[in-house]
């Protein structure tokens, strides 16, 4: 489809009708050339072809490939959530066996607790026994040193009214015999 050109530079009728309806006198196209109705033909054997030609090798090539990485995906994902679930389970036999662990924990150190107050209560009680036994002895040892000192202090007493009274009655300018004081001090002591 030449076009035949003229010395002038313009191109003639007869060649234009052997370039078609979609070239112009200087050999361009007019206008849009895919929309020209002469042209349509070749361009849609040659989309199909193109069309194909991509079909053949997305179909072979290319969809294969990305079918398996989304396969290997949704293999991982699955794996994953698999897994997840397994962890969460752990976790919660994990937290189940830290709940058990504390709270028998809890009892073994009130167990303890119980069995430190009953050993401490236990060497009170024998520390107060012991005490109330050695307050009770030195109580009854105070007693009788408290009763040795008052029988003592009552002979002293006696003694000393005794002489007192006869060095009274030898002032005064009487006699008294030993009988007679110690009769009227022990009188006078009853009561």
């Amino acid at each position: 489809m030449a076009t035949e050109a003229t010395q002038t530079g313009h191109v003639s009728p007869v060649s234009l009708e052997e370039a078609g309806l979609c070239v112009d006198s200087h050999g361009g196209a007019i206008g849009m050339p895919q929309l020209c109705g002469e042209w349509m033909g070749n361009q849609i054997f040659w989309l199909l072809l193109t069309l194909v030609v991509l079909y053949f090798v997305l179909s072979r090539v290319a969809l294969p490939r990305i079918e398996a990485i989304l396969a290997e995906r949704q293999g991982t994902i699955t794996n994953d959530l698999a897994a997840a679930e397994d962890l969460k389970v752990k976790a919660e036999e994990a937290e189940q066996a830290y709940q058990k662990a504390l709270a028998d924990a809890r009892a073994e150190a009130q167990n303890i607790v119980a069995e430190a107050k009953a050993e401490i209560q236990a060497d009170l009680d024998a520390a107060t026994a012991k005490a109330d036994a050695q307050i009770a002895a030195k109580t009854a040892e105070g007693e009788k040193k408290i009763a040795e000192i008052r029988e003592t202090a009552l002979d002293n007493v006696k003694v000393v009214a005794k002489d007192t009274a006869k060095e009274i009655v030898a002032a005064m300018g009487g006699k008294a015999d030993a009988r007679t004081v110690t009769a009227a001090v022990t009188a006078r002591m009853k009561g």
